[in-house]
């Protein structure tokens, strides 16, 4: 299970690095990418709750 939440947080920082990209280069962040970026949030916190029950 840590591996799991070592691999989808590394996802985030990549995926934000590519947002704030997006950004500097003066382009809008599209609409999706919030959704997106909420989804692996998500994901984050309910395998964090997970995890802290199993144990």
């Amino acid at each position: 299970m840590f591996y799991f939440l070592v691999v989808i947080a590394v996802l985030l920082l990549v995926y934000a690095a590519v947002l704030v990209n997006f950004v500097r280069k003066g382009r809008k962040i599209p609409p999706q990418a919030y959704l997106g970026l909420a989804a692996l949030n998500g994901l984050i916190l309910a395998a964090v709750l997970a995890w802290a029950i199993a144990r």
